[in-house]
């Protein structure tokens, strides 16, 4: 997953075309409701499982990214 497609998804779910990706997902009117939403297309999209600790640690388009492209931290919350 590179950046464009994280902003792109979190525009998708937040239903707002002015995200960037430096954007925070619950600043920008996210919620655990639809962080799970954005964590089911990662999985089924990209096939990377994350938990929603690894969400609330990368909430940004570009920190998700990055925590797509290297997989859930080792030894992580399960």
């Amino acid at each position: 997953m590179n950046v464009h497609q994280a902003t792109a998804l979190f525009r998708r779910v937040l239903e707002n075309p002015d995200v960037t990706e430096e954007s925070d997902f619950f600043d920008a009117g996210g919620d655990s409701l639809l962080a799970t939403r954005v964590l089911s297309a990662v999985a089924r999209e990209h096939g990377v499982e994350l938990t929603f600790e690894d969400f609330l640690m990368a909430p940004t388009p570009a920190t998700l990214a990055g925590t797509v492209t290297a997989g859930p931290v080792p030894g992580g919350p399960a």
